[in-house]
């Protein structure tokens, strides 16, 4: 019998005939009780907690069909989930780092992490290291006997540096550090964390999974030698996801190599225009060959996604509110991965230690959601008419 593609599997992970009783979609299961028909049965159920009905907190078949299918895609051992992707994110962490230990964190991280790092680890005795993304191989020269965690972010959430996960796993391993990474902007479809080395690959399946910007959920998946520290750690905080978020992101998932494909091409077309631009300095998008981490990108990464990054070339607060104010189709907001296109104003400065951020003018990050591309290429022109109207004002990071 042939392998299955990656479409087909896309569909099909995680879909068990026996506990969806031939039902398409598993339904949704809200439960905090499950209850067992004998003794034997409750000790049965003790004994393999993670695997089949125990509790509804560690998991029922709504979770365990959506685990089952982002482990298989994401090529781990399992995957566990939490109740947002910050908490995948702080939740994998807490689960391998305790007082004394050493974290090396990207300093291009999703900013909530570095607060998390900055505020809570701090408070409990765990130190962080920030590090340059690009450093490669060069990180073993920063690996001290304490450090327990690499974090990886490919690419940065604002910045959009490709990081060489490879190189980087290869240096932690050699010093027994586990090593995470952030893959919500590839999706498992995009990117591949276990080939690359990676131990614990985490989602914030708010964004592409669920698609649909209704839901909020996360998820870590594992290799086998990490799966039962990254579990244990999990339970032991109590973490649970909502079951109609599990199920929204299990509706999603399905329908995900379709939407992420068409997320790649308008956002390609809409980014080879705004290159052309005279009022964009750079755009930071990885698959564009004028990106400087381009060739790690096409090395490594199987496609790319609807986010990305502008570096105007100046311009006064003013005129970037005047552009963003009166923009059609692009939403002002936070978050992304949805349907819509979005439109976000950032600083990076603020959030930059190891490598301090320089631009020419501001930085404004666009999501190119599922509209025609056309439309919204001429929603940037008439915002680009607005900034004209306004006088130049060199941008101070």
């Amino acid at each position: 019998m042939s392998k299955p593609t990656q479409s087909t599997r896309t569909v099909t992970a995680g879909q068990d005939k026996a506990r969806n009783q031939g039902i398409v979609n598993t339904p949704v299961f809200h439960a905090s009780t499950v209850l067992f028909p004998t003794m034997e049965a409750m000790r049965h159920a003790v004994k393999n907690r993670d695997s089949v009905l125990y509790y509804g907190r560690r998991g029922t078949p709504t979770t365990m069909t959506l685990c089952d299918a982002l482990a298989e895609l994401e090529g781990g051992a399992g995957t566990v989930l939490y109740p947002s992707g910050l908490a995948a994110i702080c939740g994998a962490l807490l689960a391998f780092l305790q007082a004394g230990d050493h974290l090396l964190m990207v300093d291009s991280a999703y900013e909530p992490t570095r607060t998390f790092c900055d505020r809570m680890l701090k408070g409990w005795g765990i130190e962080t290291s920030y590090y340059d993304p690009r450093i490669g191989a060069g990180i073993a020269g920063l690996m001290r006997d304490s450090t327990k965690v690499v974090f990886t972010e490919a690419p940065g959430s604002l910045t959009f540096e490709i990081q060489d996960i490879s190189a980087i796993a290869e240096a932690a391993h050699a010093r027994g550090a586990v090593v995470m990474m952030d893959n919500t902007w590839a999706s498992p479809l995009f990117f591949k964390p276990f080939e690359k080395g990676v131990d614990v690959s985490i989602q914030a399946l708010t964004k592409y999974v669920v698609g649909h910007s209704d839901a909020m959920l996360g998820s870590a998946t594992a290799t086998a030698d990490c799966l039962k520290q990254l579990r244990d750690g999990r339970n032991l905080l109590g973490a649970a996801a909502g079951p109609d978020d599990v199920y929204l992101a299990t509706r999603g998932l399905r329908t995900l190599e379709v939407r992420l494909k068409q997320h790649e091409a308008n956002a390609l077309k809409v980014a080879r225009w705004l290159e052309a631009r005279p009022e964009v300095e750079h755009v930071l998008h990885p698959a564009l060959p004028s990106h400087p981490d381009h060739a790690i990108w096409k090395r490594d990464f199987l496609g790319s996604s609807g986010l990305f990054s502008i570096i105007l070339k100046e311009g006064s607060q003013e005129a970037v509110d005047a552009m963003m104010d009166g923009y059609r189709y692009f939403g002002l907001g936070f978050s992304w991965g949805g349907f819509e296109s979005l439109a976000l104003p950032a600083n990076p400065a603020a959030a930059r230690t190891a490598v301090p951020w320089r631009a020419s003018g501001p930085l404004i990050r666009y999501h190119i959601g599922l509209e025609d591309p056309d439309d919204l290429i001429a929603d940037l022109d008439e915002g680009f008419a607005r900034f004209a109207q306004h006088p130049p004002c060199q941008h101070r990071p």
